[in-house]
């Protein structure tokens, strides 16, 4: 009975969410707060439950990074940035959207794809307000291949780092055997995106021409500053990659990161906290209760449960579910949470299998699924929720289904794309 009552709390937040009839902050709190009051989860398992609560990895990560992008913010860096892609793009509306979805799919295997959209989403934003033109479709765009490039690597999408340390999988067999994939989806996603987003492209060129004037060096309002910002990003950068060797927590780096870089910039603590997205970190906080309801309950581990029963000894039909499976219910359950949920349950599959070539299958079908199905709504991913709250900080509003249609083109594409190589890798 309980299963139910968490389920159904569940689908009713997620419908105000989705139809945007309440703020999605508040929505979250009511319903983390009726599953935590009913006993649905327990009040201590909220606070300390690595898997049934908080991700407080999750929520420092972000909150350091937010931090460290608030400072750089002060130097100039992102107005000079934003004057450097549209000068090289000539004010092309395609040619600087794939321009800035080609830095971000670059950036996003070795920064993460929340961090990369940290720090891209101010230069969109600076630069699409220099050209006059709806900074939406070109982040939904960035946010949608952040996803597909953070796939290619151990660090590049949180839910790997979990798949990783599960499965005992390292960053050089995430790189051999994610990234090709990956290589080949963003390159269709480039050509798709002149379709896709075909109705959005404005080019004005009065406007062009005022930036085309400008000196982007001159946005640089403190270089010393930028000298030594620099310095500590490159080190919380080479702290995120070495995650596997000195098993320190991003969010510990982050959080490091975010203290010396107040250090050498002597910025003020207040107004350096006042560029946080407090909104978009209790959002998190709301929806990892809403779905650690879901985790205590029993509801997820008895779907799992059932379709291991019935899959039974098909890996390729097994591995088939999994790809779809997690591409469909990490669009809808945040794919942080979902992939702690269902890797107990991944690795009891593998476990059964005959060889470990077919378990690896398994694993990256897994991974391939919840990467992927990511990008399926607006809720789907970390970097999704931050791109959609720095937006609507800066007055660029991205409503639910406007992310979400643009996102299930997407996944669906990369899911059967995905599953085609799997097909072919592993099952041929």
């Amino acid at each position: 009975m309980s299963a139910f009552v968490a389920l159904a709390i569940f689908l009713v937040a997620f419908f105000f969410i989705a139809t945007e009839k309440a703020d999605k902050v508040k929505v979250v709190l009511i319903a983390a707060g009726l599953m935590a009051v009913t006993g649905l989860i327990p009040g201590a398992e909220v606070f300390f439950s690595e898997h049934e609560g908080i991700d407080w990895n999750v929520i420092f990560l972000l909150f350091g990074m937010m931090v460290i992008v608030g400072i750089i913010k002060q130097t100039g860096i992102f107005d000079y940035l934003a004057i450097w892609a549209a000068k090289r793009s000539k004010g092309r509306p395609y040619r600087l959207m794939v321009m800035l979805m080609a830095i971000t799919a670059v950036a996003s295997p070795f920064l993460d794809n929340v961090t990369t959209i940290m720090l891209v989403a101010p230069v969109t934003i600076v630069v699409c307000n220099r050209l006059r033109i709806a900074a939406q479709p070109y982040l939904i765009a960035e946010v949608l291949a952040s996803n597909i490039g953070g796939a290619a690597t151990l660090i590049g999408d949180p839910p790997n780092i979990i798949i990783g340390s599960r499965a005992g999988l390292t960053f050089n067999d995430f790189l051999v055997h994610m990234a090709p994939i990956v290589v080949v989806i963003f390159a269709v996603f480039v050509l798709l995106s002149r379709w896709l987003f075909r109705n959005s492209f404005q080019y004005n060129a009065e406007h062009v021409a005022e930036v085309m004037a400008l000196q982007e060096r001159r946005a640089i309002t403190d270089p010393r500053l930028l000298v030594r910002c620099l310095v500590v990003l490159g080190a919380v950068v080479a702290g995120f990659g070495l995650h596997a060797v000195v098993h320190i927590e991003p969010s510990i780096v982050a959080l490091v990161g975010a203290g010396v870089m107040l250090l050498v910039s002597r910025a003020s603590v207040s107004d350096v906290l006042d560029e946080v997205e407090w909104p978009t970190l209790v959002f998190f906080m709301g929806l990892f209760v809403m779905v650690g309801g879901l985790v205590h309950t029993g509801l997820i581990a008895s779907i799992g449960t059932w379709a291991v029963e019935t899959l039974g000894d098909n890996y390729f039909v097994a591995a088939t579910a999994l790809l779809f499976g997690s591409s469909a219910l990490g669009a809808f359950f945040d794919n942080i949470p979902y992939v702690a949920t269902t890797a107990p349950i991944v690795e009891g599959v593998v476990a059964a299998a005959p060889d470990p070539q077919i378990g690896q299958a398994l694993w990256w079908a897994f991974a391939l699924g919840a990467d992927f199905g990511g990008n399926g709504t607006a809720v789907a991913a970390s970097a999704n929720v931050v791109a959609i709250g720095i937006a609507a900080r800066n007055g660029h509003k991205i409503s639910f289904w406007q992310f979400t249609r643009y996102g299930i083109v997407v996944t669906i594409l990369s899911t059967l794309m995905a599953w085609l190589y799997v097909w072919m890798r592993y099952f041929t």
